[in-house]
């Protein structure tokens, strides 16, 4: 199993943003993490990738607890990135090149070309809709088994929607890799998915196989059911 979370609660100042949480998955899937703001999502990225300690309960990556042995099985993208305004787009690839030693720069020189970006350019110069090409150009370079993108079509033109999600699908590696994509941009998204989980005030509240979800009714009536 690669990911297995069990009984895990999370509060921040009095609020508690995940609830004895459970949860597994398997090599080989794309999830869909759905839900309202404040339901937990981010919550739960960043205590998988280790960046927040839980209260109670139990994080493993493959059968291993979540700790400074499973950094290099997981790769993080933040919706807010962290980029220096006044680096170049060469100093960050250099730089993780340099942290991580599953990057992979030959990927990363392909990617930063079909996603039309000039290694040269400064950061402090490019668009939002740039700026999320590049994080994901930095995600996809890496060769980690568990991938965590939290919100990366957040306030993007459809254009670079569109390329991103593409690049997502192609770069994918089925035998070697999951991805949880947390989004509220759900329909643009929805190609990727072949399981989608929904959470609501820290704990799921559904989650299943979006092929057999279609068999029957669709992603949108589903996400109406349970959140209108």
């Amino acid at each position: 199993m690669l990911l297995r979370v069990t009984n895990v609660s999370k509060s921040y100042f009095g609020k508690q943003a995940l609830k004895n949480f459970t949860y597994e998955l398997e090599y080989g899937k794309i999830i869909g993490l759905l839900g309202p703001n404040g339901s937990g999502k981010s919550t739960l990225l960043k205590s998988i990738a280790g960046l927040f300690p839980v209260d109670s309960g139990e994080v493993l990556i493959n059968g291993q607890r979540v700790g400074t042995r499973t950094k290099s099985q997981v790769v993080y993208l933040p919706e807010v990135d962290p980029f220096n305004q006044n680096y170049k787009v060469v100093d960050i690839i250099r730089f993780y090149e340099t942290c991580f030693k599953d990057f992979d720069l030959k990927k990363a020189e392909e990617l930063l070309h079909e996603l039309a970006l000039d290694k040269n350019q400064v950061i402090g110069s490019f668009s939002k809709g740039m700026r999320a090409r590049l994080k994901l150009v930095l995600a996809l370079s890496r060769k980690a088994p568990l991938l965590l993108l939290d919100e990366p079509l957040s306030g993007i033109d459809p254009l670079s929607r569109d390329t991103i999600i593409k690049a997502i699908a192609r770069e994918f590696n089925p035998e070697k890799q999951s991805i949880i994509l947390s989004t509220h941009e759900v329909f643009e998204s929805e190609s990727l998915f072949d399981e989608v989980v929904l959470l609501e005030k820290g704990h799921i509240k559904w989650q299943g196989n979006i092929e057999s979800l279609r068999e029957n009714s669709s992603l949108k009536r589903l996400l109406e059911e349970v959140y209108l």
